[in-house]
């Protein structure tokens, strides 16, 4: 870090100049895809809303390095650095800088990927389908040090990925050796024989073993999107997704008081977890309240793994897919003891934790690399604006 430290010290010890972001870049042009027009061999690649490619097409809208913001949807705010010929969507911003011998699209790159969350957060409004507006990211200030330090930045940037796309390239590799043993044991514990009765084991359909099975309703009257100092409201509300993405706020009441295991009904249909008690699931999700007396929820949550929740839940309804609260009923799960239930848990609970804990073995080594890169990135990109 002496080089790039001493290259800020020399050229930025006075702070450096903030440019917009249209100052600095010019919209690109964008075009409107469906699905059924994409080509599966097709020669070049389309982004649009997602983090992921859009799928490829037959031509080209856009080429040369181009910054990509989402701008609709889950993942409005995401960033991404496309190269060469591209199709950019018509649910994106793209980007390319007017002038490199002042910012260099790569350094860009770096300091709105830097940004990310903020822009997710602050600038995304969150209605029912979250959108960027482009004004406003137009507005978006960034830092422009001099050329020396930009291309030092990407270097040392450039250098940190490589190493983490390699690392994840191994851990990759162990996670799928570790996920086919845990799903090897987790289908031999959960896999019973309907036409055996020993041990105990029943197959019943969720409406008997739940207490209660709800969709979810409307948003409270008082909640926010973010905690904050002056209002820190205590209860959280999911709506459907996964991991973070299903986080759609807090409120100061809650609707379910128990220790419950939620389903997509939307979306990403059939996504299931646990949820802590004292929480509020709104539209597109079904909540599980099970009865303790014949099924634990971490059994629940775990047995939901091995089951068809769309195909055995009946016909999807309407012209979306998604799933109904009757069809949820009629799921039909083995139900063992509730010793024997404990025994499966504990085991699955190990294995769950040998698949995914980021303190064990290479997952460990990438996310000391990943904090180790967040540190680095972060302290390359904070200026000082000048005066």
């Amino acid at each position: 870090m002496s080089k790039i430290e001493d290259l800020i010290k020399q050229y930025c010890h006075n702070g450096v100049e903030y440019r917009t972001l249209s100052e600095i870049c010019i919209s690109l042009k964008k075009g409107t895809l469906k699905q059924n027009e994409l080509v599966e061999d097709g020669e070049y690649p389309v982004i649009n809303s997602g983090r992921d490619l859009y799928g490829y097409y037959s031509s080209y809208n856009n080429q040369g390095q181009a910054i990509v913001i989402a701008s609709r949807g889950e993942y409005a705010g995401f960033i991404t650095y496309m190269e060469g010929k591209f199709w950019a969507g018509g649910l994106c911003y793209p980007y390319s800088v007017k002038d490199v011998s002042i910012c260099l699209p790569k350094y860009l790159f770096y300091f709105l990927k830097y940004k990310e969350k903020y822009i997710m957060d602050s600038l995304v409004a969150r209605g029912s389908i979250p959108a960027l507006n482009k004004a406003d990211i137009d507005k978006f200030q960034i830092p422009v040090p001099p050329m020396a330090v930009q291309e030092e930045i990407v270097r040392i940037l450039d250098a940190f990925t490589e190493l983490e796309k390699e690392l994840e390239k191994e851990l990759e590799k162990e996670l799928e050796k570790r996920k086919q043993q845990y799903e090897y044991y987790r289908n031999k514990l959960l896999t019973f024989d309907k036409n055996t009765t020993g041990g105990g084991i029943k197959f019943m359909q969720l409406s008997e073993v739940c207490k209660t099975i709800c969709a979810g309703g409307d948003l409270p009257i008082n909640y926010v999107k973010n905690k904050t100092p002056t209002v820190e409201y205590p209860y959280p509300i999911y709506s459907n997704g996964t991991g973070e993405s299903a986080l759609y706020g807090y409120s100061d009441t809650y609707k379910i008081g128990e220790d419950a295991v939620s389903i997509s009904a939307r979306g990403t249909i059939g996504y299931h977890t646990i949820r802590n008690a004292n929480f509020t699931p709104i539209v597109r999700l079904i909540t599980l309240i099970p009865n303790e007396k014949y099924i634990t929820v971490k059994y629940l949550n775990y047995v939901l793994d091995i089951t068809n929740i769309i195909s055995s839940g009946g016909k999807l309804g309407g012209g979306i897919p998604q799933l109904t609260v009757p069809n949820v009923k009629k799921l039909t799960i083995p139900v063992p003891p509730l010793e024997e239930q404990e025994r499966i848990v504990s085991i699955l609970d190990k294995f769950d934790a040998l698949v995914n804990n980021i303190s064990i073995g290479l997952p460990a080594e990438i996310n000391a690399r990943r904090q180790q890169y967040e540190y680095y990135r972060d302290k390359l990109l904070t200026f000082e604006e000048a005066a």
